[in-house]
């Protein structure tokens, strides 16, 4: 059974760091691409950033580029997603998730985590 376990979220201000983690179990951690999404109050989920199994490739949506971090360490089965320069408007619930290849689209990730908040104050 696969599962997911995200960590890290919290309240900070503008201009401050973070980082999330989501610690995986019940699959072979490395063979599979990783994703980052988020969601807002009222609004859909959005990508944010996803990394390849090996960790060589990544894709970063244009709001977050620059600023977030996408990593992942395949000897501790863990994703990670960096966060700096955060702004007011990165406020939101922070999910990873699982597919067998880098990609975008939400749909196509298999399996998710529960979530972690994460509130950036003005």
């Amino acid at each position: 059974q696969v599962q997911l376990v995200e960590s890290g979220g919290g309240l900070v201000q503008a201009g401050g760091s973070l980082r999330l983690s989501c610690a995986a179990s019940g699959l072979t951690f490395r063979r599979y691409s990783m994703g980052w999404f988020r969601q807002a109050p009222g609004r859909n989920r959005e990508f944010v950033a996803a990394i390849t199994g090996g960790g060589g490739g990544t894709i970063y949506a244009d709001s977050v580029g620059g600023r977030f971090t996408i990593s992942r360490d395949n000897a501790k089965n863990t994703l990670y997603l960096q966060m700096k320069s955060l702004k007011p408007e990165d406020t939101a619930v922070y999910y990873c998730a699982v597919n067998e290849r880098i990609t975008t689209k939400e749909k196509e990730y298999d399996y998710w985590g529960q979530g972690t908040q994460v509130t950036v104050s003005s």
